[in-house]
């Protein structure tokens, strides 16, 4: 059965595990209010500015993140439906320390055969958000942790692979490129992969700024799809700042 997701779940997770930037910029904002009278004309509007742009991006960010995680239907996966095959088969579903859509698609598609691999590294993925979302959400039941090198599923075993808001963790070129190859692996010939990221893009720039740069551009992952040997199948907007690619194997990787 589905397990819903409660009212503002996608932007409070967010606070909650990113608050120290939050706090910083609280601290920042009261510093700049208090002092800006000890500063001359010039300085207090640029201290002025200042603070107006910290609030704003935050707010920005947040409201982004809201629209994008709590009233898109981003979770509501209604987007896979005119995309994928009708036949279930054999689903896995790849994350990278946080597993929010495994309940999601065992709903969705509640005849396949779903398995679950978490490739969180702590020695590699070092964000303390991650931690605290571990901490505070306990694993999809009998998900098997593994790595970026090797996933323990035979060749050509699997229907459907989601990799959804994960696959930007792996943040060397070659490591990104290996693991999809390991996907290309294992995937049945008639198979589909669907990767849902945030881009390097001008709406992300503008909804999370410097923040943007935690993911990949859309060039980087052409590049790693065709170096694994897959091929962008269909390609679709969630909402402007999330981008699906559907691919599927195109020949054999090297």
């Amino acid at each position: 059965m589905e397990q819903m997701r409660k009212p503002f779940q996608g932007v409070g997770n967010i606070i909650r595990f990113n608050w120290q930037f939050y706090v910083l910029a609280i601290v920042a904002t009261v510093i700049l209010f208090l002092v800006r009278n000890n500063f001359n004309a010039a300085l207090r509007a640029a201290s002025d500015i200042l603070v107006v742009v910290i609030i704003g991006s935050t707010l920005i960010s947040l409201l982004v993140s809201c629209y994008i995680y709590d009233f898109s239907n981003l979770y509501k996966l209604s987007w896979l439906d005119n995309l994928l095959s009708k036949d279930n088969g054999k689903i896995v579903n790849i994350n990278a320390g946080f597993d929010e859509t495994s309940n999601l698609l065992k709903s969705k598609f509640a005849n396949s055969d779903l398995t679950v691999l978490d490739f969180y590294d702590p020695t590699k993925h070092t964000e303390v958000s991650i931690k605290r979302a571990r901490k505070a959400y306990p694993p999809y039941p009998n998900t098997q942790q593994t790595n970026t090198k090797h996933l323990p599923l035979q060749d050509k075993s699997a229907d459907k692979i989601f990799a959804i808001l994960s696959a930007h963790e792996i943040r060397n070129d070659e490591e990104r490129i290996s693991f999809f190859k390991e996907i290309h692996r294992v995937l049945s010939p008639t198979g589909q992969i669907i990767v849902t990221e945030h881009l390097r893009d001008t709406a992300n720039f503008l909804a999370y700024n410097i923040g943007a740069f935690h993911f990949h551009s859309k060039t980087t992952w052409l590049k790693t799809f065709q170096s694994a040997g897959l091929r962008v199948a269909d390609e679709i907007k969630i909402t402007p700042f999330i981008t699906t690619f559907i691919l599927d194997r195109n020949g054999t990787a090297s």
